[in-house]
């Protein structure tokens, strides 16, 4: 048998096997060749690594493109209430037909493909920048295949406060679609953006989002995972923080076969914040459910504060994953790192899995983390029940309360009203 990591590069060796990079300028072939040396290097991960164990990637790093039924919709579109600027892509692909013009006061929007076949574009000072400083002290080679591969995706330059929320909408047309996005963000010193992204995108999904947030900037992220329940998901967010900046995203997930979200926010400025928070909720009942979130958080600055806030709601073999850890460098003093995960079980059959880890090398902080996973407290069951409330209704009461610490993470009410709609919609399908 081979070793691991003769395995791992032989799973690279067949995965870019007949791969030709996309067409772009000079400074874009650069970086896509530049991570195609990492990708070589690290090869693709498999179950031995450590930061795999709980998250079997072979669908994700496999040639073939696994198969996953299209979804009908049955409801509203997500978001579709908030006044926002709707940017669609259709199997991966954008289609301008289907979104609103890419004009909006406040910030730039243009395509990958454009920006990539320009000579000099601002877009090169992070393209692939920020995930090859994610690859240490974690290699995350999926990401590097991303920057390699992708051929579609946005950037977006934000000079001021957007007039209104950007919106992707990922639609599934195909059962068989291998999806490979890229979007790049920098809002500059005193700017404002919130992205807001929704859909199933494809059968198999490999997104990076790199974003830089400068001095005195703000970025909003709230997205839902949803719908498809065959879909496999490995998303990346690589994000760098300049002074007095905020960073903040949320993902609400159901269904899906496989997702893996990763963070990777890197505090280069003092007195900036970065909340990273999730909630997600899997019912094995209705196909395989395997959810895993793994953060990482580097202080290198001092006066930060940074939140790490999961939730998963499991049941009928569901499995959830959460491995978050905070580094505090050196020179990091006044750090303020909190971490919670926390899985509400509501069989015997379901698993959570949780990995928190806390690196300090600074002495003046205030660190903390704890995970808990348990059953649906039957005291406050009990007091539902006892005042009528039918069992189902009260359990999904009680599963709305575990999350709320979660939800209370997106700062805009109007966002937060539609997440939770649809996190009701949910259960009430469940229960029907």
């Amino acid at each position: 048998m081979a070793a691991p990591r003769e395995q791992k590069l032989e799973a690279a060796q067949t995965r870019l096997s007949g791969i030709t990079l996309p067409a772009g300028g000079a400074w874009i072939g650069a970086a896509r060749e530049s991570a195609l040396e990492r990708v070589r290097e690290m090869g693709l991960p498999n179950a031995r690594d450590e930061y795999w164990k709980y998250t079997r990637p072979e669908t994700l790093v496999q040639a073939e493109t696994p198969r996953a039924a299209v979804f009908e919709p049955y409801e509203s579109a997500v978001f579709g209430d908030i006044d926002r600027l709707n940017i669609v892509f259709v199997d991966g692909i954008f289609a301008p037909e289907l979104s609103d013009p890419l004009d909006l006061a406040g910030i730039e929007i243009e395509q990958l493909a454009s920006a990539g076949a320009a000579d000099i574009h601002w877009a090169r000072e992070i393209y692939g920048v920020l995930e090859a400083r994610g690859q240490s002290p974690v290699e995350r080679p999926l990401a590097a295949l991303n920057t390699a591969t992708a051929a579609q995706g946005m950037v977006i330059r934000v000079t001021g406060r957007a007039a209104k929320p950007v919106n992707f909408t990922y639609l599934q047309h195909t059962p068989d679609t291998d999806v490979v996005l890229h979007t790049v963000v920098r809002v500059e010193a005193g700017g404002d953006l919130t992205l807001l992204e929704n859909g199933p995108a494809g059968s198999r999904l490999n997104k990076v989002l790199e974003v830089e947030v400068a001095d005195g900037a703000a970025f909003h992220h709230v997205r839902t995972q949803g719908r498809a329940h065959e879909r496999r998901a490995a998303t990346h967010i690589f994000a760098r923080l300049g002074c007095q900046s905020t960073f903040k995203s949320f993902t609400l997930t159901v269904n899906g076969a496989l997702t893996r979200n990763e963070a990777v926010v890197e505090f280069a400025g003092d007195d900036a914040v970065a909340h990273v928070a999730g909630a997600a909720l899997g019912d094995g009942g209705y196909g395989p459910f395997h959810h895993d979130d793994t953060v990482f958080v580097t202080h290198d600055a001092g006066n930060c504060e940074s939140r790490q806030v999961f939730k998963k709601v499991l049941r009928n073999g569901a499995i959830g994953v959460f491995q978050g850890k905070i580094l505090v460098r050196p020179g990091a003093q006044k750090t303020d790192g909190y971490q919670i995960s926390q899985s509400l079980l509501l069989d015997d059959d379901s698993q959570f899995y949780a990995k928190p880890e806390l690196e300090i090398y600074a002495d003046d902080v205030a660190c903390s983390h704890g995970s808990t996973s348990g059953a649906i407290d039957e005291e406050g069951l009990f007091y539902l029940r006892s005042r009528g409330v039918p069992m189902a209704e009260a359990t999904d009461l009680m599963v709305i309360a575990f999350v709320a610490e979660a939800l209370d993470e997106i700062e805009d009410a109007a966002i937060a009203a539609d997440v939770l709609a649809r996190l009701e919609g949910w259960l009430a399908r469940r229960r029907g």
